[in-house]
């Protein structure tokens, strides 16, 4: 019989903060036991096994850039050259948001697909339906949002997933430095992380 794994996961994320955390963590563990066993990524039982884990899995399964459709599982390629390498500060204002809550407070109406360029000018146009709800349960995220958006250099702002983690994508590295000790300073207790879209 096999020996069985143990798992030591160092989570440095605030918790129940839209980012697909505890996502990226299972994804994680299945690509480890994908490569004990000699399995490759591409196998459909990896994928079918991320769907059942959760929404966000299968996208960070594949780690790379994807469009998420139907409830997340259904993904196509997305060509990243444009966005690759574009600096990201993500703001969480360390209050916890229940992905549950979010989704029991949205009015679920379809406002209609999202257009399937996959330009910044179309992230632009874009929406995320979850934040209406999420700023009713957590109005701080509201503030978040103005913050980011109010930053020299911010090119994109949104809340990410059902929140409260809000990002900006910004013109250069200078601008997301000096966006990130403007947050820091107005608001010391918030969580930040300073990135690059891959």
């Amino acid at each position: 019989m096999r020996e069985g794994i143990a798992l030591h996961l160092d989570k440095r994320l605030p918790v129940a903060s839209g980012i697909g955390g505890g996502s990226a963590d299972a994804a994680a563990a299945l690509r480890l036991l994908a490569r004990r066993e000699r399995i490759p990524l591409g196998d459909p039982r990896l994928a079918a096994i991320a769907a059942e884990l959760g929404a966000d899995v299968p996208a960070c399964l594949v780690s790379a850039t994807v469009r998420g459709e139907g409830r997340g599982d259904i993904l196509t390629p997305v060509p990243a050259e444009g966005l690759a390498g574009t600096p990201l500060l993500l703001v969480n204002p360390r209050v916890p948001l229940s992905t549950g809550a979010v989704f029991g407070a949205w009015d679920g109406v379809d406002r209609g697909p999202l257009g399937s360029d996959d330009s910044l000018s179309a992230a632009r146009i874009g929406r995320n339906d979850l934040e209406a709800p999420a700023r009713r349960l957590v109005p701080v995220i509201g503030e978040v949002i103005e913050r980011l958006a109010g930053q020299p250099g911010a090119l994109l702002v949104r809340m990410s997933g059902s929140g409260a983690t809000c990002f900006a994508l910004f013109e250069t590295e200078a601008a997301r430095g000096a966006a990130d000790r403007a947050i820091a300073a107005a608001a010391p207790d918030w969580w930040r992380l300073t990135t690059r879209l891959r």
